[in-house]
């Protein structure tokens, strides 16, 4: 998260609840967060409900909308490709400091994360997306976590957040999971090689779509 201050005791873990569900796609773009039901499911009144929205307003991951109430944060065409052009640059200058940064822990841990890809490749090259996505995740943040900037590393998170869905959606296509996997060697190859402008440029051109793409994906979500 942010260092942004909370503003109750309550409100961190209503918070951390939200995300991990957006996270593990539980809740998509679009989705309405119900205040009664957040409410009843983790034991608190209403106050901290609807602050702990406010929060995520404030984070660009909820939108409150007239008569409807708050809904995660669905974007438009320009909307998605404008937060993408930003992401991309994010992501590619992690990969960059990642390579003249890369500890020993941080090799280790992102060899892990690569291998799990790989693997879930050759046994599921086209099934389980969402099982993938969870791979992808943790490789995005080993590269992350490597780059040694926490500021850096938080605004990947809020970042992704807006864009977990489209990505999550891109794995269904035939012949993605594998086209990433093989891309996430390559990246790591180029951190571990301390290539920092090879990585960079390969990461940003790995987490880029077309506009088409994105069309499509959008669509398919609304």
């Amino acid at each position: 998260m942010s260092s942004t201050p909370f503003p109750g005791p309550q409100i961190p873990t209503l918070v951390q609840h939200v995300l991990a569900r957006i996270d593990l796609g539980q809740l998509n773009p679009g989705d309405l967060l119900d205040e009664a039901e957040l409410s009843e499911t983790y034991g608190v009144s209403r106050t901290p409900v609807r602050e702990a929205i406010l929060y995520l307003e404030a984070l660009g991951l909820v939108r409150r909308l007239p008569r409807k109430g708050a809904t995660i944060f669905r974007p438009t065409l320009e909307e998605f490709l404008a937060i993408l052009e930003v992401h991309a640059k994010l992501e590619g200058q992690a990969a960059g400091l990642a390579a003249r940064r890369l500890s020993r822990q941080g090799a280790a841990d992102l060899e892990a994360a690569v291998a799990a890809c790989e693997a879930h490749a050759r046994a599921q090259p086209d099934a389980d997306p969402d099982g993938y996505y969870q791979h992808n995740l943790r490789f995005h943040e080993c590269v992350a976590i490597a780059s040694g900037n926490g500021v850096l590393l938080e605004s990947l998170k809020t970042n992704a957040r807006k864009l977990l869905a489209y990505y999550r959606a891109r794995y269904r296509f035939a012949g993605a999971i594998t086209r990433s996997a093989s891309e996430h060697r390559a990246i790591a190859r180029m951190i571990t090689d301390r290539d920092s402008a090879g990585a960079e440029a390969a990461m940003q051109a790995h987490v880029q779509f077309d506009q088409v793409t994105a069309m499509d994906l959008i669509a398919a979500l609304s």
